[in-house]
Protein backbone atom coordinates (compact mmCIF):
# COMPACT_ATOMS: atom_id res chain seq x y z
CA UNK A 1 0.00 0.00 0.00
CA UNK A 2 1.75 3.37 -1.05
CA UNK A 3 -0.03 5.24 1.57
CA UNK A 4 1.99 3.18 4.22
CA UNK A 5 4.79 5.60 3.51
CA UNK A 6 3.23 8.53 4.94
CA UNK A 7 4.56 9.34 8.76
CA UNK A 8 0.83 9.69 9.95
CA UNK A 9 -0.23 5.85 8.62
CA UNK A 10 3.04 4.45 9.51
CA UNK A 11 2.58 6.14 13.13
CA UNK A 12 -1.14 4.36 13.36
CA UNK A 13 0.06 1.34 12.16
CA UNK A 14 2.41 1.42 15.11
CA UNK A 15 -0.17 2.08 17.19
CA UNK A 16 -2.55 -0.23 16.18
CA UNK A 17 0.44 -2.88 16.35
CA UNK A 18 0.46 -1.90 19.87
CA UNK A 19 -2.50 -2.78 21.24
CA UNK A 20 -3.18 -5.79 19.34
CA UNK A 21 -2.29 -7.65 22.07
CA UNK A 22 -5.08 -6.57 24.57
CA UNK A 23 -7.47 -7.39 21.37
CA UNK A 24 -6.25 -11.03 21.21
CA UNK A 25 -6.55 -11.39 25.29
CA UNK A 26 -10.47 -11.20 24.18
CA UNK A 27 -10.28 -13.43 20.41
CA UNK A 28 -10.47 -10.09 18.75
CA UNK A 29 -8.15 -7.87 15.97
CA UNK A 30 -8.40 -4.82 14.45
CA UNK A 31 -6.80 -4.21 10.77
CA UNK A 32 -6.08 -0.77 9.35
CA UNK A 33 -8.43 0.32 6.43
CA UNK A 34 -7.24 3.94 5.72
CA UNK A 35 -6.50 7.25 7.12
CA UNK A 36 -8.56 10.25 5.77
CA UNK A 37 -6.26 13.27 5.77
CA UNK A 38 -8.39 15.77 5.15
CA UNK A 39 -11.08 14.81 7.84
CA UNK A 40 -8.16 13.42 10.56
CA UNK A 41 -10.79 10.47 10.72
CA UNK A 42 -8.87 6.50 10.80
CA UNK A 43 -10.90 4.03 9.58
CA UNK A 44 -10.20 0.32 10.41
CA UNK A 45 -12.03 -3.47 10.41
CA UNK A 46 -12.76 -5.17 14.06
CA UNK A 47 -12.51 -8.76 13.08
CA UNK A 48 -12.79 -11.69 15.46
CA UNK A 49 -14.77 -11.49 18.83
CA UNK A 50 -14.43 -8.05 18.54
CA UNK A 51 -16.66 -7.32 15.54
CA UNK A 52 -19.54 -8.53 16.90
CA UNK A 53 -19.02 -7.54 20.96
CA UNK A 54 -21.87 -5.43 22.19
CA UNK A 55 -18.45 -3.25 23.37
CA UNK A 56 -16.85 -2.68 20.32
CA UNK A 57 -18.28 1.10 20.30
CA UNK A 58 -16.09 1.54 23.36
CA UNK A 59 -13.11 -0.18 22.36
CA UNK A 60 -12.84 2.53 19.32
CA UNK A 61 -13.96 5.20 21.69
CA UNK A 62 -11.88 4.50 24.79
CA UNK A 63 -8.94 2.31 23.69
CA UNK A 64 -8.27 2.72 19.87
CA UNK A 65 -9.50 6.37 19.60
CA UNK A 66 -8.36 8.12 22.91
CA UNK A 67 -4.61 5.95 22.54
CA UNK A 68 -4.31 6.76 18.66
CA UNK A 69 -5.12 10.80 19.52
CA UNK A 70 -2.81 10.86 22.80
CA UNK A 71 -0.26 9.96 19.75
CA UNK A 72 -1.25 11.61 17.09
CA UNK A 73 -3.11 14.92 18.03
CA UNK A 74 -4.69 15.39 14.90
CA UNK A 75 -6.90 11.77 14.67
CA UNK A 76 -10.25 13.39 15.38
CA UNK A 77 -11.71 10.12 14.86
CA UNK A 78 -11.95 6.39 14.28
CA UNK A 79 -14.50 4.95 12.35
CA UNK A 80 -14.92 0.94 12.37
CA UNK A 81 -16.16 -0.50 8.50
CA UNK A 82 -17.50 -3.78 8.09
CA UNK A 83 -16.31 -4.77 4.60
Amino acid sequence: MADEKNPTIEKILEVLEGLKPYLYMEGGDVEFVKYDEKDHIVFVRLTGACKDCMYSDDTLQNGLFETLKAEIPEIEGVINVDI
